[in-house]
Parts: C-alpha cells; sequence; structure tokens
C-alpha cells in the first residue's frame, strides 16, 4: 500500500518520496488513515525505529489549518535530540505543502531564546515535558486550543521520571483535545496514565506486540573475564571493519573509562553521559551522524531519543538494570527494515541474565565464542 491509498495529501507524499520513503511501515499502515480521518484517542504500541514519527506527524500535518495562527497540536518527547529530530521531519514531510510552523522546545538552551521564537506564529509545538512546564509557568505560550496531544516514546519519558510532568501538562490541557500515546513497551506507570487520562473507547494497535524487540535483530552473547572484556570487546570491532554501532555501559564512571580505553587504542569515538553539558553533547552528535566518529560509549539515559541511520550493531559492555533497557538499547539497530547485531559481553555470574532476557522478551540469543 502507498501513502496515497492511506489518505496522505500528494504534496505530502512527494515530500516523502524525496526522502526515500515511499512504502508505508506496519504502524504507519495502522495509524494514517484513522488519525487522520477520526477524532479519537489512540494507544499505539510499536517497537522502536518502525516509523511512528510520520504515524503521528503524518495525520497531525492533514488537520493543521495553516490560516489559524494559534498553537493547534502539541508533541511531547523524553529528549532534546527527539524533540528536534521531530520537528525536522515535519518540517521536511511540508516541503511542498502551505508553510506550517513547528517549534521545538526543549532543556539545555536559553529559554529566553525559545520565548522569543515562541512569539512567531506557530502551529505545531514539540517539547520535552520539564521545559513545557517552565514554559507555561512563564505564560510564555498557549496551549489551550490544541487539538491532539501526542505522547512520543511514552515509556521513556517515564523511565526518566516524568511521570509528575506528564500528570501536570495532561490535567492542564483537558477539554477537546485528543491524546495519541506512542510506545515501544507498556510498564505499569504508562497503564496508569492511560487510565486516567484515555478515553474507554481509544482505538489501541499493537504492532508485533510478542516481539518487543524487532526481528531484525541477531542477539549473541560472549561470556568471559571481566579482565579480559576490553579484548573482547576490540575482537568483535576488528570483525565489524569498518560498521558503526553504539556500545552501552550502565554507569558514567565505567562510560568515561572505556571511551579513554577505546581512544588509546585509535578508535573514533564519541562520548554521551548525564553529567555532559548540552553544547558537548550536541558535538558528539554531530559528529557521529556525520560519520566523523566511527563508535558512541554511552549510558542508558544519556542514549535516550537517539536516531542515527544505518548503525550495524549495538554492544552491552554492561548489562542495564531493568530489562525495557534492553529493548530500547538493542532498538537503536536494525532500524527501518534493517538487520544488525546486539552483543552482550557477560561474565558467568549474569549468564542467568541471558536466559531471562530470552524468557522475557522471548528472543533466542546465540552464544559467541
Amino acid at each position: 500500500m502507498s501513502f496515497t491509498e492511506l489518505g496522505v495529501s500528494k504534496e505530502i507524499t512527494k515530500g516523502l518520496n524525496e526522502l526515500g520513503i515511499f512504502t508505508p511501515t506496519k504502524i504507519q499502515a495502522a495509524a494514517i488513515p484513522v488519525l487522520s480521518r477520526e477524532n479519537i484517542d489512540f494507544i499505539g504500541q510499536a517497537q522502536t525505529g518502525t516509523g511512528k514519527t510520520a504515524a503521528f506527524g503524518l495525520p497531525i500535518l492533514s488537520k493543521i489549518d495553516s490560516k489559524k495562527e494559534y498553537i493547534q497540536a502539541l508533541i511531547l518527547a523524553p529528549t532534546r535530540e527527539l524533540g528536534q529530530q521531530i520537528a525536522k521531519q515535519l518540517f521536511k514531510f511540508t516541503k511542498y505543502t502551505e508553510p506550517v510552523y513547528t517549534e521545538a522546545v526543549y532543556g539545555g538552551e536559553k529559554i529566553d531564546i525559545q520565548m522569543t521564537r515562541l512569539k512567531r506564529p506557530t502551529h505545531i509545538v514539540v517539547a520535552t515535558p520539564g521545559r513545557l512546564i517552565d514554559l507555561l509557568n512563564k505564560k510564555a505560550l498557549d496551549i489551550s486550543k490544541i487539538t491532539t496531544l501526542v505522547l512520543d516514546e511514552a515509556d521513556e519519558m517515564l523511565s526518566m521520571g516524568f511521570k509528575d510532568e506528564l500528570n501536570i501538562i495532561l490535567k492542564h490541557t483537558k477539554g477537546n483535545r485528543k491524546i495519541w500515546l506512542f510506545s515501544a513497551t507498556m510498564p505499569s506507570d504508562l497503564n496508569e496514565i492511560i487510565t486516567n487520562y484515555i478515553s474507554k473507547d481509544a482505538l489501541r494497535v499493537s504492532i508485533d506486540k510478542d516481539e518487543a524487540v524487532n526481528t531484525g535483530i541477531e542477539h549473541q552473547f560472549v561470556t568471559g573475564d571481566d579482565n579480559n572484556k576490553l579484548d573482547t570487546l576490540a575482537l568483535f570491532l576488528k570483525s565489524q571493519g569498518k560498521n558503526r554501532g553504539i556500545i552501552f555501559t550502565r554507569t558514567k564512571s565505567a562510560a568515561k573509562l572505556l571511551a579513554k580505553q577505546l581512544a588509546a587504542k585509535n578508535y573514533e569515538v564519541g562520548l554521551l553521559e548525564g553529567d555532559m553539558h548540552q553544547k558537548d553533547r550536541d558535538k558528539v552528535m554531530r559528529a557521529f551522524k556525520n560519520k566523523t566518529l566511527r563508535l558512541l560509549v554511552a549510558t542508558d539515559v544519556a542514549a535516550r531519543g537517539i536516531d542515527v541511520d544505518n548503525l550495524a550493531f549495538v554492544v552491552h559492555y554492561q548489562l542495564p538494570d531493568q530489562i525495557e533497557y534492553y529493548t530500547h538499547r538493542s532498538g537503536r539497530t536494525a532500524r527501518a527494515g534493517k538487520t544488525g547485531i546486539s552483543l552482550v559481553l557477560v561474565n558467568q555470574k549474569e549468564l542467568k541474565r541471558i536466559w531471562e532476557l530470552e524468557k522475557e522478551l522471548k528472543i533466542k540469543f546465540l552464544k559467541i565464542k
């Protein structure tokens, strides 16, 4: 099925085709026709990297009246990177349409700059929850007339501690607005939000629900002594040639040390961890996206919202504390229908975690010697 058959306008389809997007993904095919035509609440569960931005972005664009110079839709995202990426994609989708003005607001940039930008005509706001509340407190924007509120990567927003902020925003926007919630996983905290704020008649769509993890990913593990972990990683990286990927650690200190050790071995490596200044973080992400860096060493929180094309692998140098984090980490590879490797480095004591992941996520790990 084509985007035109889903009801997407010729102008937007032309913009999509220029971006190399020709065939809708499963979540897009399920969401776009309904959300474009109907006035309903929606809950969509789909793996990371399946094109959720277009699944909610195209219906939003079809509902915007560009002649009305006020905010008509609000999209909440867990991180600055994801917020910027959504705003950029909406801009690209509308290359051949009437101008639709989108503003992204997030922490890490001076609030005064964002307040000035919001004085211009704005149809869509993409925001991180904390910064949106700061702006509402300063009366810097009016979201009383929005007709659509999107919660993107809702599970990540909760795991990052935004539950209170989400409750405040959801209460603040009560009225005629419809809520479209998109998430890779459905933790219990999320069910609470769904019960309290989303209509009982909401349309629910689960794409490959029994496959929380993308089936294009090959899951592998290597057992060994912690002292030999760096050598094991170096062997794997050598086997990957010039392929690019992300290496995850559980702690900031481990991320810093590993990035130094890899740099000493002459790898083009960048570091992303929670204590970094935003400008340093942006610099690393630019270099990684521009392929100046081959590798990124990251902690779970620091890596939220990363979306980089054509990553061949993800390495779990340390296993995450929560099973959901494994889903989010491994979802950084095998995006947009491609394949990829998710490699876990474990010692003998941690082997039982591999069996837990297999059972919980219904995946199979291949042991690598």
